[in-house]
Order: C-alpha cells, then structure tokens, then sequence
C-alpha cells in the first residue's frame, strides 16, 4: 500500500465548494469499497487521519475513554485492508458484496481548510446466502484537494441497538 497522500493545502477555498462536489466525491468514496478496491479507497486520507466507527450502545462516547467497533489512525486502516485481502481473513473470504446508498448529503460547517459534512447511508450486504442491512450516518471532515477532496475523519455512526448475529462488523462501513 502507498502511502503517497500528504496533509494537503486547499487546493481551493472552501467557501467556493458546493455540494454537488462532496456528494460526487462520497459517491466515489461508495463505488471504491463496493467493489473491494480498497487499496485505492485508503488513499482518499490523510496521513493523519482517523476512521471510527463506535460503539452502537455509546455513539457520542470519546474513543479515547471507552470501546469503539473501529477506531483506526492511516497505520491501522492501512493493515486492516491488507488483512480484509488476505483468505485467511476468513469473515470476509470470499468477500461480501455490498451495495451503497448515500443520501442526505449536508455540509454542516466550513472550517479554514476543511468541510464537515454528514450523510445517511444504508448498506445491503450479501455474504453466505445471508443479507444484512446497516444504516446510519457519516461525518467526515473534508480537505480539498487538486483532484478531489481527501478524508481526515470519518466517523460512521450506526443506527441499531445491536450488531447480529455475532456482534462484530467484518467489512468496510
């Protein structure tokens, strides 16, 4: 995996990006792990960054203080992607096949050299004869970047009460 991405200076301000170019980007951030091109799908952060997904029981919980599903900084994400490609993986050999819906794409704040931004999502996986469906919200904060924007958090808040059957989640949110 190459670790090329830097912490960019905005190729633009953002007060000049409208959201069309955000749902754009998150809809391509969607096809890239849909089709298991997560290799090119970690590119899309900064080194700097960090992907949570919390506890369904504690969503606004500091990962710092309690227990998250995911609470990954480049490094991590970077290995966990290796280990979800690997057969021995063996909750995703061979890999679910996940279709995702974004919608409700708002840009909730316009920092310095950053957007923050939320949006619902809902994905169906199939794995094993078994369909699943998830449902939430994404918060990312959004650097620009020339050719798009680069991810610095996301955080993907699930809707349940629980995880079934076995309490885990085995795929890319």
């Amino acid at each position: 995996m190459t670790t090329n991405a830097t912490a960019p200076v905005a190729a633009r301000p953002v007060a000049g990006i409208i959201r069309a170019e955000v749902e754009d980007f998150l809809f391509l951030e969607a096809a890239l792990i849909d089709d298991w091109r997560l290799e090119e799908w970690v590119e899309l952060f900064t080194l700097d960054c960090t992907y949570e997904v919390p506890a369904t029981d504690a969503p606004a919980a500091d990962p710092g203080l309690t227990w998250s599903l995911i609470h990954d900084r480049r490094t991590m994400l970077e290995q966990r992607i290796i280990r979800l490609k690997k057969p021995e993986a063996h909750a995703e050999f061979p890999h679910s096949q996940t279709s995702r819906i974004i919608g409700n794409v708002r840009i909730t704040d316009r920092l310095d050299e950053s957007l923050l931004v939320q949006a619902n999502f809902i994905v169906s996986r199939m794995k094993a004869g078994k369909f699943d469906t998830y449902v939430g919200r994404h918060y990312y904060e959004l650097v620009p970047a020339p050719e798009h924007f680069l991810i610095r958090h996301k955080k993907s808040v699930l809707a349940h009460d629980r995880l079934d059957p076995q309490g885990k989640i085995s795929f890319v949110l």
